[in-house]
């Protein structure tokens, strides 16, 4: 009986090497798939996911990141609740 095989997995590092060697051209996929030991398909679909993701490289990383939220209203609120659980505690009855 074979041991059970466990799941090869690869960093983007590993994957952006092996798709740039495959944007080249410089050998052939089956060359590439053989020297990496992966399949062609693999290699393939990698290739098709850096040419679509390849514009993200230059756009700018500013305009992605959402703004940080205003923080003083939430400040004034938790302020104004901290004053009322005060009162609150000074004017009900403790049971």
């Amino acid at each position: 009986m074979n041991p059970k095989r466990t799941r090869r997995r690869f960093t983007a590092e590993f994957k952006a090497e092996v798709a740039l060697a495959a944007l080249t051209e410089r050998q052939p996929l089956a060359e590439l798939a053989a020297r990496y030991q992966l399949s062609v398909p693999q290699i393939s679909r990698w290739k098709l996911h850096l040419r679509q993701q390849a514009a993200q490289v230059f756009t700018d990383a500013v305009a992605s990141t959402p703004a940080p939220p205003d923080l003083e209203p939430l400040y004034a609120a938790i302020g104004r609740l901290e004053m009322e659980n005060q009162l609150l505690k000074k004017t009900l009855p403790t049971w």
